[in-house]
């Protein structure tokens, strides 16, 4: 028997994770970032968002979950290394970026509640 629900649950997951990086994006605009990059995708991984403001570049990774404490949670050190990787490549393929300070953000999305900005998360 085939599980017809599996796809649907993958479609929902992927529509709920659009939702929560344009939320973010727009949440990081409002405090004076500027969008370089949404889905940054390379071989070795993906960066959910690219931001900027003044001289720092943050490499952000969305979580949306039932609660903030759950999407903390979900960044594993697998996730965070494929993030590390894919920021190496972002980095050689922008060489007018150096100079300028690079860190890895998370931003947390949980249903009724503003998104939480993690500076520096890892």
């Amino acid at each position: 028997m085939i599980n017809s629900t599996a796809p649907a649950k993958k479609q929902r997951a992927y529509r709920l994770g659009h939702h929560a990086e344009w939320l973010a994006a727009l949440w990081l605009m409002a405090k004076g970032y500027r969008l370089l990059a949404r889905r940054y995708r390379t071989k070795l991984g993906e960066i959910d968002l690219i931001v900027k403001r003044g001289r720092t570049v943050a490499f952000v990774e969305v979580k949306a979950r039932a609660s903030v404490n759950a999407a903390e949670d979900a960044v594993t050190g697998e996730a965070e290394r494929r993030i590390r990787n894919a920021a190496d490549i972002w980095l050689a393929r922008h060489p007018k970026a150096e100079g300028l300070t690079f860190r890895f953000d998370m931003v947390l999305i949980a249903p009724w509640r503003a998104p939480k900005h993690l500076v520096n998360a890892f």
